[in-house]
């Protein structure tokens, strides 16, 4: 059932909500992560310790998370940790297989290029335009930034998102096939999609 309450869009993952940013995200990509961060109770609460607060545009209704799009810029993103965290939360037997299927997934931004970290909104809120005013705001974000584009990757197992994102102006640049990541992580291609930023405010900070 879809939700009539008013959505709030704001920057930056509110304080109390990480829990809630979290699942959203695993909602969104446990499939794509598992592999690397399971099990979901365990990768839910590693990425809820890890956000980088600042790298995120959300969606409110009332004080319930419901929405949420993370972004990089200046080395960081929205979901953090360093190897060391993976060691310290996993192990080092475990830890050590799980940094390598991360580092595949690791994609390396041209210049003038924002890179979108995923978007997701909750089941229950989809369909209502959540995920087109969070991909507005992260348009604000890069033009206040200073960047010339925007830049995603999406899985050839998430046919929604493209769909969406090629609404929004997005157009596919490149697909690489990743035949070897199927049995791993559960996709076998990755479309890169990219969309100019047309009203740049200011610099870079």
């Amino acid at each position: 059932m879809r939700s009539s309450q008013a959505i709030t869009i704001r920057r930056g993952v509110p304080p109390g909500t990480e829990r809630q940013a979290a699942e959203l995200y695993w909602e969104a990509f446990g499939r794509k992560l598992g592999p690397a961060l399971n099990p979901p109770d365990k990768a839910v609460g590693f990425i809820a310790a890890h956000l980088n607060h600042d790298r995120a545009v959300a969606a409110l209704a009332g004080d319930r998370l419901v929405g949420l799009a993370g972004y990089r810029h200046a080395g960081r993103a929205l979901t953090g940790g360093t190897a060391g965290d993976v060691l310290r939360s996993y192990g080092l037997l475990s830890g050590l297989p799980r940094l390598a299927l991360l580092a595949l997934l690791e994609r390396d931004p041209a210049p003038g290029e924002l890179v979108m970290d995923g978007i997701t909104v909750d089941p229950a809120h989809r369909g209502t335009g959540i995920g087109t005013l969070l991909l507005q705001e992260i348009t604000s974000v890069a033009a206040t930034l200073g960047y010339r584009q925007i830049r995603l990757d999406v899985i050839d197992t998430n046919p929604r998102a493209r769909a969406l994102y090629e609404r929004r102006g997005f157009t596919p640049t490149g697909t690489e096939h990743t035949p070897y990541l199927r049995t791993l992580m559960g996709f076998g291609a990755v479309t890169t999609m990219r969309r100019p930023v047309t009203t740049p405010q200011g610099g870079r900070g």
